[in-house]
């Protein structure tokens, strides 16, 4: 078992360009977060929508627990992200009227052993954008590369 769990969406950083950051917590069953106290998570094509006032993750992928007997859980469910009201409030508000998404950013364990889902209020990128972005990346591993070299 891993101590603290880090399942990280890079596709959402290169996809979105993130406006603000939540930290949600998860209702799990009980084989779901010993699944993900293992690491058998991806949440790359996940998404985050409103229903009844409500959020939940879907098409998160958490893999059944071996161990798990017939009452083990689905691997691909709708799972209820726990945020104040407030908050809820806010990101209805910013998604219904600037046509932003949310998407899950990052999966983690907290201290208590906890479940987190750190979850971000989004803008998509544009095809240039991504260039943009692609040619950073490249031209940062470059200077990397030119500073090891040197040291």
């Amino acid at each position: 078992m891993l101590k603290s769990v880090n399942i990280l969406n890079k596709r959402a950083r290169f996809d979105y360009e993130i406006i603000d950051t939540y930290t949600a917590g998860i209702v799990l069953a009980g084989t779901e977060i010993k699944s993900i106290r293992l690491g058998k998570a991806n949440i790359t094509e996940s998404f985050c929508e409103f229903s009844n006032n409500e959020l939940f993750a879907i098409n998160t992928y958490i893999e059944e627990y071996s161990f798990g007997n017939q009452f083990n859980h689905k691997s691909r469910s709708e799972r209820k992200l726990l945020l104040n009201r407030k908050e809820l409030k806010n990101l209805q508000k910013s998604v219904q009227a600037k046509g932003l998404t949310i998407v899950p950013l990052k999966l983690f364990t907290n201290e208590k052993g906890l479940a987190k889902l750190q979850i971000g209020l989004c803008k998509g990128k544009k095809n240039y954008d991504k260039r943009e972005s692609l040619k950073e990346q490249d031209t940062k591993r470059d200077l990397d590369r030119i500073k090891k070299a040197f040291n």
